[in-house]
């Protein structure tokens, strides 16, 4: 008898011992009990400082008839930070995530101020990681840490209503790498704990962004292979006791169904996710502006379209045991601006912006009798491109300005048509929402088989087709179908070939001078001056030409079939 009394006190210290150890653990919530820890992830991409809701909202499919489409008003920051707080009001743990491109290529509202709007607004908003986009890179390696860490343009200085202290969220930059270090420029993961789980969140630019930027403002960055960097990473986040990682990725694919599917989903994002290890549980991604919830290679993988229509909920149950993803599902909701009324406090923010903006955007720039439209023709030549590479060889043309008797221009620069509305006038802003980078205007002397050369490099990199758009008077023909370096079949100016020998001043903007998208021939030019934006060089075309009509485009031709 006198034994089993002396059994019970040891057992129950025991007992008691366990207790503390593992309340000291951290793990005492874990243990104990049973059920699943739920946390909702919400997730946006491509925002590219739309604060107001983008001219056309979305197209979905029509409910009524699958195999048409509809345009529902929908994206804005206002609306956007309702519905993130009422989700996140309705759920007890939550985390607010992005896949790159918040900022660059955006409205005026937001970029004349350099995009500290946005990162203001999606700071007000609760935002709490993303990962750098290519478009975050936009003015450069300087100009992306000055988003994250605060301060006053270094040209620019302070124009908006109050001095910029930075984003509130963790910018993460996994495979982008200082070349001087070898270290990441940013952070490479974040983690966050939900219940005494802890959560990684990996950052990821794509790999591919050396090409779609300035060259100059990422030289000294390297932009590692996106699956490489991530598995690298997992027996780090593993040695930690992490088990739940969710890739934030900026790269994507192309689905063929609606906001909320995914069949036949291509692109880029389907091998890199394939490559992943398999200890990734979850990729919120982008770059593509296309919605889709898919399931690839066994994992969630999720899109959120583009400039904040669509908002990405998705629900992840965690085992209290493993610490690892049990299940995820996802669904895209549209931000609808008839549903969501306005948050106070992004109107507030947006109308101080706007005081100081609305006498610049709101400046007539000219007229046109039609819309000027940015979609390519078959032989990829546009209206709107043809009349930008127009604008840039008037601006540079005389003698003084560069002597230029050629322009061109990459499609990638020109970013939105320019829409009539009303009786046709044509606002800065206007023109601005149609040339949004600021790029200047480089004038260089290029012999006619350098320009051959330049030209032939469209094809460089097959996946990536980038047909320039040249100004009036310049005639190319190109057959698709022979061998990359054989295709360009003709060059004309004014009716006259090219000569090989002859030595032509050339007009590009400061992107292609520095040997963007891959024309590497154009860092080869002499003789170069620098000019006025490209954007002030298409304002003063439209003051200078108007009203302006949409034409055929004809100067380019496509030979083969």
């Amino acid at each position: 008898m006198r034994l089993r009394y002396w059994i019970a006190p040891i057992a129950a210290v025991a007992l008691l011992a366990a207790v503390w150890l593992v309340a000291r653990s951290g793990l005492s919530n874990l243990v104990f009990r049973g059920t699943p820890v739920e946390l909702t992830i919400l997730a946006l991409n491509d925002f590219h400082g739309n604060l107001q809701p983008p001219a056309g909202g979305i197209r979905v499919a029509d409910p009524a008839d699958k195999t048409k489409k509809i345009a529902i008003a929908a994206g804005g920051a206002e609306h956007l930070a309702t519905l993130v707080k009422e989700r996140r009001q309705a759920h007890k743990n939550s985390v607010f995530v992005a896949a790159g491109d918040l900022i660059g290529a955006s409205p005026l509202l937001s970029a004349l101020f350099h995009d500290e709007p946005t990162i203001e607004s999606l700071s007000l908003m609760g935002l709490d990681v993303a990962s750098v986009g290519n478009h975050e890179f936009d003015e450069g390696r300087d100009e992306l840490l000055r988003m994250q860490n605060g301060g006053c343009h270094p040209t620019d200085g302070c124009r908006g209503p109050h001095p910029f202290l930075g984003a509130k969220f963790r910018y993460l930059a996994a495979s982008t790498i200082e070349k001087a270090t070898g270290e990441p420029l940013l952070p490479a993961y974040a983690v966050r704990e939900f219940d005494g789980i802890p959560v990684a969140f990996i950052g990821l630019t794509l790999k591919a962004t050396p090409l779609v930027v300035n060259p100059s403002g990422v030289a000294t960055l390297e932009f590692r292979d996106e699956a490489e960097t991530v598995n690298a990473l997992v027996p780090t986040l593993k040695a930690r006791g992490i088990e739940a990682i969710v890739v934030l990725i900026h790269e994507g694919g192309f689905p063929t169904g609606d906001y909320n599917e995914c069949p036949g989903i291509s692109g880029p994002i389907v091998n890199i996710v394939s490559k992943f290890d398999k200890a990734v549980d979850i990729v919120v991604s982008g770059h593509t502006h296309q919605a889709y919830v898919c399931n690839i290679d066994g994992r969630l993988v999720t899109s959120a379209d583009k400039y904040g229509t669509i908002l990405t909920e998705i629900d992840v149950k965690l085992d209290p045991r493993t610490r690892d993803v049990i299940s995820a599902q996802a669904g895209n909701t549209i931000v609808r601006t008839d549903t969501y009324a306005k948050d106070a406090a992004q109107s507030a923010l947006i109308a101080a912006y706007e005081e100081r903006a609305t006498p610049i955007a709101s400046r007539p720039a000219g007229r046109i009798t039609d819309s000027l439209l940015r979609d390519p023709n078959r032989a990829g030549e546009s209206v709107l491109g043809d009349i930008v590479a127009d604008a840039q060889l008037a601006a540079t043309k005389a003698a003084d300005k560069g002597g230029a008797v050629i322009a061109i221009t990459n499609p990638g620069g020109i970013r939105n048509s320019v829409i009539k509305n009303g009786d046709g006038t044509v606002t800065y802003a206007d023109v601005f929402a149609s040339q949004p980078f600021r790029n200047q205007l480089v004038t260089m002397t290029l012999t006619g088989a350098q320009l051959k050369q330049a030209l032939e490099q469209q094809w460089t990199a097959p996946s990536f087709v980038r047909i320039l758009q040249i100004s009036h008077g310049l005639s190319v023909s190109y057959d698709a179908s022979r061998p990359i370096g054989e295709r360009i079949q003709a060059i004309t100016l004014n009716g006259t070939p090219i000569d090989p020998q002859a030595r032509y001043r050339v007009t590009v903007n400061d992107f292609l001078a520095s040997g963007g998208d891959g024309f590497s021939t154009f860092k080869e030019g002499t003789e170069r001056r620098t000019g006025i934006y490209d954007v002030d060089a298409l304002d003063a075309y439209f003051k200078a030409n108007s009203p302006l009509s949409p034409h055929q485009p004809e100067r380019i031709q496509r030979l083969n079939p």
